[in-house]
Parts: structure tokens; sequence; C-alpha cells
């Protein structure tokens, strides 16, 4: 079953941010997930959510989420994100 990151994220350094998409984008790839979404206009049709910056990636399963999180190849972009961005994170199964 199909899983979703979707991110909240908040730019300090756009220029370190540029790094941190660079490998996350690899990351991303090597794991099986692709962006549905990232980083378009947004516009709330209820409720006060306004997302500064929404990020959502699919993955073929929760465990791929997982894989790809815990990896080298995600831990050194966010560690390059580190002081570039704030992040607010859910893993969401699909329907």
């Amino acid at each position: 079953m199909a899983a979703y990151l979707v991110v909240d994220a908040t730019v300090t350094d756009p220029q370190q941010f540029q790094n941190y998409r660079d490998l996350a984008q690899v990351a991303v790839a090597k794991y099986g997930g692709r962006y549905l979404v990232r980083g378009g206009k947004t516009e709330a049709l209820e409720g006060g959510w306004r997302p500064a910056r929404l990020v959502i990636v699919e993955f073929p399963s929760q465990e791929q989420v997982r894989l790809f999180y815990d990896s080298p190849e995600y831990l050194a972009a966010r560690a390059a994100r580190a002081q570039a961005a704030e992040f607010a994170m859910i893993l969401a199964e699909g329907a």
C-alpha cells in the first residue's frame, strides 16, 4: 500500500537549502519515492493551516519511507538542511 511523506518546510537559507534538495532528490529516487507536490502555491480552503512550503512524496510502502528516512543518503541530506530549514513532517498511509 502506498505511503506518503508530507512536509511543511520553512526555508531560512535558500542557498544551503538547495544543497539539501539535491541530496534529498537522489535519496527519494533511490528508495522508490516520487514527488507529487514540491513547493508550489497553496491555498487554504478551510482551517488555518498555511504551509510555508508544502512537499508530498509518494513511496510504495511505509517500510520504504522508513528505509529512505534512515538511509545514509537521507541522513546526509538532513545534515545539510540543519541550518537551512525547519521541517514538520508526517508519514501518512495511503488508502
